[in-house]
């Protein structure tokens, strides 16, 4: 089949807007020679098997109702009606706590698993939704580029295909590069359009003599599609390590009771039990976009956030395979400090971001932007975004963050080291 009839079919089919697509993968091998590649000895386990999990909240989650500075006079006189209580607040110091619908986070806090990085943004901030997650996911907020940061780390690693995992029903721009991509897997089992059957996807995945370059990779795209995929089953299926075996089991599909978030949380863990070499798995929680009654939304939305990744953490710290996760929360921007009439907030900037993990060092990092001192009614962000991911890239995917992030001076954060 030609390049333009595989094009065609795409558009016709929607499985690129629901499935995996990755480009330019190495070959495909199946689940038990991964875990028979892990079992080969502990140099392999000691090479960088640092694993990081993406949690992107999309709609711009209120980061002054989420970190709370509820000592400040300035946080009650800007939202009579959306502020929380002193002592409604978990609190992590004398000025600054957590949302009441964050305990979780809170005893991780504790336990000096939970890092918070205040008042975190970009230059020049823009409230749309799609420019500013857009400038998240690429690292590139002086103007639009095509590939994210993960994308150009596996551009530059020369990644297979299973290095980045999305359980999110589209590839995020976050996972995209110019040469390679991640992988986007669906929850329950790949779902294809009606009268397209994996047959069909698998023929379009045969790569024919003498075929020229791009109608190679697409044939390649659709062969690393399903094997993606079927990786994951696999995944889900297989008898776990002895010590995961120890655990009682969460199941890796959604059941009733269970929000998104924990489904997409369940399957990485399964995947990581299961010794799945990925690198960087992304999930997502979407509906921050809090204009009107916010309190109720966000705090239903927080205590998803806070079940899934408490559960998460608590499974994670019981293998060595899960203490070396490294997790990092983040959304678009924040929201302006002074409610609006609906008892709701409008775009704002700046908001804090979480990381948590077993090697991370617990505490406040950076500097909790002032209430009083704003630009046009907006925080001034007080460290940059890009500090943040660049600290990633070095010490979870050990690499050169200056080689995929550019034109920054990298203030890196001291986020693994000894506890603050």
């Amino acid at each position: 089949m030609d390049a333009l009839t595989r094009r065609r079919f795409l558009r016709r089919s929607g499985v690129a807007a629901g499935a995996a697509l990755v480009v330019g993968a190495g070959g495909g091998f199946g689940l038990a020679e991964l875990l028979a590649t892990a079992e080969k000895g502990p140099d392999v386990v000691a090479r960088d098997e640092d694993k990081l999990v993406i949690v992107t909240l999309y709609g711009g989650n209120d980061g002054l109702n989420t970190v709370i500075p509820y000592a400040d006079p300035a946080y009650h006189a800007a939202r009579p009606e959306l502020a929380y209580a002193p002592e409604d607040v978990l609190h992590l110091n004398e000025s600054l706590g957590l949302s009441p619908g964050l305990s979780g986070l809170k005893r991780l806090w504790n336990e000096e698993r939970l890092a918070v990085v205040l008042g975190v943004g970009y230059p020049k901030p823009d409230r749309s939704h799609f420019r500013s997650m857009d400038i998240w996911q690429t690292a590139a907020p002086a103007a639009p580029v095509a590939t994210g940061w993960v994308g150009r780390w596996l551009d530059g690693t020369n990644a297979s295909p299973e290095a980045a995992v999305s359980f999110e029903p589209v590839l995020p721009p976050l996972l995209a590069g110019s040469t390679r991509a991640g992988a986007c897997v669906t929850i329950n089992a790949l779902q294809l359009p009606s009268g397209i059957k994996k047959e069909m996807i698998s023929a379009l995945g045969k790569t024919q003599q003498d075929e020229p370059e791009l109608q190679a990779r697409a044939a390649k795209a659709f062969h690393d599609f399903l094997w993606v995929d079927q990786l994951v089953r696999e995944a889900e299926k297989a008898e776990p390590s002895t010590e995961a075996s120890e655990l009682t089991y969460v199941p890796g599909t959604g059941t009733g009771g269970d929000s998104l978030l924990a489904t997409q949380l369940a399957l990485v863990s399964r995947c990581i039990e299961a010794g799945v070499p990925t690198r960087v798995y992304s999930v997502s929680l979407g509906g921050f976009d809090t204009h009107a009654d916010e309190r109720p939304a966000q705090e239903r939305l927080l205590k998803q956030l806070d079940d899934g990744l408490s559960g998460f953490m608590d499974r994670l710290a019981k293998t060595e395979a899960g203490r070396r996760v490294t997790v990092v929360v983040y959304s678009e921007f924040g929201r302006r400090v002074r409610a609006n009439a609906s008892d709701g907030t409008d775009h704002g900037t700046a908001g804090p971001v979480f990381v948590l993990g077993s090697g991370v060092a617990g505490g406040l990092y950076g500097e909790q932007p002032s209430l009083t001192d704003l630009d046009d009614g907006d925080l001034k962000a007080t460290t940059d975004f890009r500090d943040v991911f660049g600290t990633l890239l070095g010490s979870v995917l050990h690499a050169d963050p200056a080689q995929y992030i550019s034109n920054h001076q990298f203030k890196l954060l001291p986020l693994f080291g000894a506890p603050k």
